[in-house]
Order: C-alpha cells, then structure tokens, then sequence
C-alpha cells in the first residue's frame, strides 16, 4: 500500500533473506512531483458547439437580461450566432472523476461569458459572469461540470453534473414563455428529459 506523507511516498523493499528464511527491509523515500498530488484541472481542448434540449431548442444567452433560456431560433439568428455558440472546455486531471470535467463560455457583442453556479436565498442558480475560463483549476470550482452520457443507451446525448452538488443537473425549467436554463435535482434511476442536451 501507499502512505502518502507531504510530497514524499515511503517505499520499502526486500534487501536479504535471513536466518530461517525471515526477510529483511529497509525503507526510503521517492519524492514524488508536488503537481501529481494534487486533484488539480487542466485544461485539455475546447470543443465550440451549440448545446440543443429534447424539444430542439437552442440555448442562448442574454447577459444584459441576465438570463439563459432555450429557444426555437430560425437559421438567420443561428448565423448570427449571438450568445448561442458554446465552448465547451474539457479539462483534464490527475484523479478519477465521475464524467468528463468542463466548463462553458460564450461569446456574445465582443465579450467572452463563463458559467458558473451560485447560491442565492437557499437555492442553486445559474449565471453567467463576464471573463475567461481560467487554463488551470488548483481545486473545487463552481464553473466546473462533470459530462455524462444521457442514458446507456443513449450515448450521442449527455447531461452534465454540478462538480460541486452532485446529483444536481444542468436542466431547463418552462417559466411563462421561457425554458430557463436551471440546475435541478436528479433522484437515482430516475430520467428526466429536460436534463438531456446534445451538441
């Protein structure tokens, strides 16, 4: 077994076989890099894509009404392309997560846009804040989402997971005429389709 002392391991190996057969060991110590030790993100590539729900819509962000919703757009608006065209930034690590990390920004009127989650009166919200996607994450972020395929059997469409709150789900929510763009609950075995996206 490993027993992990700052940046350091303690090895032991065997040096004789002795007197009735007992074995002997000694001990020392491999300094391990400091930058492997650490459940720190990196980032990998960035795929640019447009996220769409079950029902086709596209989501589209308007930070100067502070809102991210899902919406029928014509193929005009889509050439257009504001506040609809994603990078999704793949992250890579030095641990074993629970789906691909990621983070999303979005261009929109010359300004670049990042996602985050917040907590706000008790609840979980979705914004989008003005800045980049830092290349490094030491540790826990709230931009952070972990990609997961939809279902077993469904594997061209994903969900994507708070890394913060697990069980908690990118989704959308019908409020009046919007599908606002939410992080929902996800009870184990069940599918909910308003947390299915695909790219």
């Amino acid at each position: 077994g490993r027993v992990k002392m700052n940046a350091e391991e303690i090895l032991v190996h065997a040096v004789e076989l002795g007197k009735n057969f007992c074995l002997y060991f000694e001990e020392f110590c491999l300094m391990i890099p400091a930058e492997l030790e650490c459940d720190a993100l990196c980032k990998d590539k960035t795929l640019h894509r447009v996220l769409r729900n079950v029902n086709s819509q596209l989501l589209v962000v308007r930070p100067d009404l502070n809102v991210a919703a899902f919406e029928d757009v014509t193929d005009q608006e889509m050439q257009s392309g504001k506040g609809m065209h994603f990078s999704i930034h793949c992250y890579k690590t030095t641990t074993p997560l629970a789906g691909l990390p990621v983070a999303f920004s979005v261009q929109v009127e010359n300004k670049s846009y990042y996602m985050c989650c917040e907590r706000e009166c008790g609840k979980m919200i979705v914004r989008f804040k003005e800045g980049e996607v830092p290349k490094e994450i030491p540790g826990e972020s709230n931009i952070i989402f972990f990609k997961k395929t939809f279902t077993s059997c469904c594997s061209q469409a994903f969900k994507f997971e708070y890394s913060m709150e697990r069980g908690m789900f990118l989704a959308f929510e019908e409020e009046g005429y919007l599908r606002k763009l939410i992080l929902k609950k996800l009870s184990e075995d069940e599918v909910d389709e308003t947390m299915k996206m695909s790219l």
